[in-house]
């Protein structure tokens, strides 16, 4: 049974269900990355860095969690399984080399820059397709991410 939403056109629908799988993909990727770092840092402030990771991962998930809905309720599929995610995501591959927690924060940085960058151009696509409902719930991910971005740096000052 197809979902028909008012005053939704198919190609926005279609545009969106495309932009929210892109950065479901990138998402979960990410989410991954920073559980690497998570179980992997050394060093000092261990403790803090440990506990920040947690958080960016949970923050990461409950954004990932309203993406795959909102393609449910386009009447799309959330696609989500490892092999798909690892096949689709943008985001470079996370080392799995790294224990020091400078070299995690660095490498964390980059990717949070290089998704904040796709949510951004993923909020441009929905909303000119007509979707700002699709539109708003890459706004909230940017903008939680931007924060988390922020945390991340203010550990290499």
């Amino acid at each position: 049974m197809a979902v028909e939403l008012r005053g939704l056109t198919d190609n926005a629908r279609k545009t969106s269900i495309s932009e929210l799988n892109g950065r479901l993909a990138d998402s979960i990727a990410l989410a991954l990355a920073v559980k690497q770092a998570h179980w992997n840092v050394k060093g000092r402030n261990f403790i803090a860095i440990h506990e920040l990771f947690d958080s960016l991962h949970n923050n990461l998930r409950e954004h990932v969690d309203t993406m795959a809905e909102r393609v449910q309720q386009l009447d799309g599929v959330a696609v989500g399984t490892v092999q798909k995610v690892s096949a689709s995501s943008g985001l470079q591959e996370y080392p799995t080399d790294l224990t020091g927690a400078e070299d995690h924060v660095r490498a964390l940085c980059n990717r949070y820059r290089d998704h904040g960058e796709k949510l951004r151009a993923a909020i441009d696509a929905t909303d000119e397709a007509g979707d700002a409902d699709t539109a708003d719930i890459f706004t909230a991910a940017s903008r939680s991410l931007d924060k988390d971005l922020w945390f991340l740096e203010s550990h290499l000052e």
